[in-house]
């Protein structure tokens, strides 16, 4: 999902925001209070979704306060699509619920959860194998040259699709 929004989106660096017990015009007013004016929108199977510039000029680096747009009764999963470790954005999850950072983590080091219950999806990403005993590399040990970071991009794909997933998240169609 992250890199079909990634492709679809080449000259910008986005966020995708997918919000459920909200309305579109809602996430869009919003993303607009917030300084972001959505780049695309819609609305599939119950989620509304807009996708969203990272940084503007108009809002001096500042990052999205997502907690403001997350109504009560209301959800938000976000996806940092763009890694830039020169500006601190890894590629990440956001998991928001009633105003609240219920768990957050970047894509780069899941193991390193925060939020209100950062164990939130754990059951599911242990059952996939990227947490726990069988997210070790068993190939980092042998001295045959083989790089751990080879399979990094697979690593993000699964996780992203076990957030996709766990939330039942649409299909997000890019331009």
């Amino acid at each position: 999902m992250i890199d079909r929004i990634r492709r679809g989106f080449r000259d910008h660096e986005v966020n995708l925001v997918l919000a459920r017990g909200s309305s579109l015009a809602a996430l869009t007013a919003g993303l607009r209070a917030q300084r972001r004016e959505p780049l695309s929108l819609g609305e599939t199977d119950g989620w509304a979704w807009g996708v969203h510039e990272m940084v503007t000029a108009e809002t001096d680096g500042q990052e999205v306060d997502y907690r403001r747009i997350c109504a009560d009764g209301s959800e938000l999963v976000v996806f940092v699509t763009e890694p830039c470790s020169v500006k601190a954005h890894a590629p990440r999850v956001m998991y928001f619920r009633d105003g609240r950072c219920i768990l957050t983590f970047s894509l780069e080091d899941i193991e390193q959860r925060a939020g209100d219950n950062p164990d939130h999806l754990s059951p599911e990403l242990l059952a996939a194998g990227l947490i726990g005993p069988d997210a070790y590399c068993d190939e980092d040990e042998a001295d045959d040259g083989h790089d751990c970071f080879d399979h990094c991009a697979d690593d993000r794909a699964r996780i992203v699709q076990v957030v996709v997933d766990f939330f039942g998240l649409p299909e997000v169609v890019a331009p």
